[in-house]
């Protein structure tokens, strides 16, 4: 059984309807963005859930960790263009099992569902089986704890990074903050080298890694 989120309304039902063709597979529900995903899962217990990580109504990033805090027996697989190492890194961190790729082939597909569904690890086959090794050996090695409390950062990077987690443009997180675009760049930058990061995205798998139930408070300083 499985949930499919995606906003995509004909991407969506094309999924659904290639599914359910499959005897051994069922799209029990389906959904146009994160907000109703937890209450889905708690309804329809799916064993899968398929979530596309270019959400336009919610950062698909924080849908993936929500779902593995909240639902640990729940296989997520994130649906999206070519990720790199570092996004990667920080799905696998999220709570990810697997990754699909929106050109893949059906057959990739079904493969890569089935497989996750038997508890494996799965990338897209572009990338190497070398690659996949290095990238959970990072994420199991950076572990799944939140910011290092003992990294000093200002009040201004600590509010960065709770609204990088929200899935905030840095365009928009400087018209909440009324600071200027280029100062914003520069906080993410100091951000990224002070906690050895190297994506916005690794940012908000540390922020929701599951390990807490709140994100940081620009006020915890």
């Amino acid at each position: 059984m499985l949930l499919l989120i995606d906003d995509n309304r004909l991407l969506r039902e094309g999924i659904a309807a290639m599914i359910n063709e499959q005897p051994d597979m069922k799209v029990v529900a389906a959904s146009g963005g994160g907000e109703n995903a937890q209450v889905k899962v708690r309804t329809m217990k799916p064993h899968l859930a398929l979530i596309d990580l270019g959400l336009r109504s919610r950062n698909g990033l924080r849908v993936v960790a929500t779902l593995a805090k909240d639902a640990p027996g729940l296989k997520v697989i994130g649906m999206g263009l070519i990720p790199s190492q570092s996004d990667i890194v920080a799905f696998v961190q999220a709570g990810a099992s697997g990754f699909i790729l929106k050109n893949a082939s059906v057959p990739e597909v079904l493969r890569t569902l089935r497989a996750v569904a038997r508890g494996e690890k799965v990338l897209p086959p572009t990338l190497t089986h070398s690659l996949f090794s290095d990238v959970i050996e990072h994420a199991l090695r950076r572990g799944k704890g939140s910011l290092n409390s003992a990294v000093r950062m200002t009040k201004r990077e600590r509010e960065t990074i709770v609204l990088i987690a929200d899935g905030m443009s840095n365009k928009e997180i400087a018209l909440r903050l009324n600071i200027a675009t280029y100062t914003v760049k520069s906080h993410v930058h100091n951000i990224l080298e002070k906690l050895a990061l190297h994506s916005r995205l690794q940012i908000a798998a540390h922020t929701y890694d599951g390990s807490t139930s709140q994100p940081f408070s620009p006020s915890s300083i």
